[in-house]
């Protein structure tokens, strides 16, 4: 079975780190959004534009996640629903959510909003930085290579 990406392109920083690696290993990509995004011309990568419903994208990505399949997401509910399914996933800073991670990270996102619907927290994220970049594409080459050795391609 063959490893595909999804990315959730909205506000994915990383979508040219995610072309490349795509393009080295030989991968078929789907960049999923509300609205169009310049994408490179080559029958690898596909642009998915979905309707304007607030979780659209999210939903075309979980409904097509699958085991040997990466999803480039912040979003973590959605992160949530492709680890039920058996996708590898990662944020654009390059951190891996898991079976035994994402609980943690559900539960922190719900105190966040919590706290932000309170006015307690104003802040958003923090910037991204070239750091990041640098820990995603080895997560990524990494995930790719768990895939491989598991039998995908």
């Amino acid at each position: 079975m063959p490893i595909e990406i999804f990315i959730d392109a909205d506000a994915c920083p990383v979508k040219d780190e995610i072309y490349r690696v795509a393009d080295r290993y030989r991968l078929k990509v789907f960049v999923v959004a509300n609205g169009s995004i310049r994408v490179p011309r080559t029958p690898s990568i596909e642009q998915i534009v979905v309707g304007a419903g607030s979780d659209a994208a999210d939903d075309w990505i979980a409904e097509r996640a699958r085991e040997g399949s990466i999803v480039v997401t912040s979003d973590i509910p959605l992160a949530s629903r492709c680890i039920k399914t058996g996708a590898e996933v990662l944020t654009s800073t390059g951190r891996r959510f898991t079976e035994a991670s994402i609980g943690m990270a559900l539960a922190t996102r719900n105190l966040m909003d919590h706290l932000r619907s309170t006015g307690d927290v104003t802040s958003g994220p923090k910037a991204f930085t070239p750091r990041d970049r640098s820990n995603f594409l080895g997560a990524l080459d990494n995930a790719v290579v768990r895939l491989q050795r598991a039998g995908f391609g």
